[in-house]
């Protein structure tokens, strides 16, 4: 990623998951880079995404993706190593079958006094939403609960409308929050075989694309990498 992006930025769109073998993800990989084109950022083997999760002192947003909950949310910091210096927090809203997801550009020197608890660098944003996750995350005692890493290769619809990834190697930590480490220490998630699709799209899913996820008859399933992640705390719970 690069150092070019906006303070502010924001989507509304609706977010598919599956879960694949890594056969039939590299097939399927195969299939949507001959209809769709690459992401700019992808190099040989795509490339790195690294978040930091935050939830409430009760794990209340884990809880909330537990239960299914139409209206949930997430609050993340993300960076895509080797590139430390972009780095974004992100709050991501569910509301029915749409994800709103709003953005701003820390400091990394910001990014780290969050991760200190320390909410109030939120309050120099020149955005509105600054102040509004100063406040959520001020009254709700918001803490850092984990690290969570992945090799992603994305694919991209004429126009951009729609967006389809493959994330693999899924890491994470809830130990030592190394967010800005270049060599983290992190244990493996899924099976290491395993591959996530996710397919975003705004308006409409198109035809192509829904075709050929359907030859591989495989149905929408709910994976979570921040609930996955959680598991040494939540064990008993997943």
């Amino acid at each position: 990623m690069n150092g070019t992006e906006t303070t502010y930025r924001e989507w509304q769109r609706v977010e598919k998951k599956y879960l694949f073998s890594a056969p039939i993800g590299y097939a399927l990989r195969r299939r949507i880079r001959a209809v769709l084109r690459e992401d700019a950022h992808n190099g040989p083997d795509g490339y790195i995404v690294r978040s930091l999760y935050f939830d409430t002192i009760s794990d209340g947003d884990f809880f909330d993706k537990l239960e299914g909950l139409e209206q949930r949310r997430k609050i993340r910091l993300r960076i895509y190593p080797p590139n430390y210096d972009a780095v974004r927090l992100e709050i991501k809203e569910k509301s029915g079958a749409y994800q709103r997801k709003r953005s701003l550009r820390l400091s990394p020197e910001d990014a780290q006094a969050l991760i200190a608890r320390d909410f109030r660098v939120l309050l120099r944003s020149a955005h509105p939403l600054g102040a509004e996750l100063f406040g959520v995350m001020s009254a709700e005692v918001y803490l850092p609960r984990c690290v969570v890493e992945y090799d992603r290769r994305a694919f991209l619809s004429p126009g951009g409308d729609t967006r389809v990834t493959f994330d693999s190697r899924i890491r994470a930590s809830e130990g030592r929050l190394d967010f800005f480490s270049p060599a983290p220490s992190l244990y493996p998630v899924l099976n290491p075989s395993d591959i996530t699709l996710e397919v975003k799209y705004s308006h409409f899913l198109f035809g192509y694309i829904r075709d050929t996820l359907g030859e591989y008859g495989k149905t929408e399933r709910s994976v979570s990498k921040y609930c996955l992640s959680r598991r040494l705390s939540h064990i008993q719970t997943q």
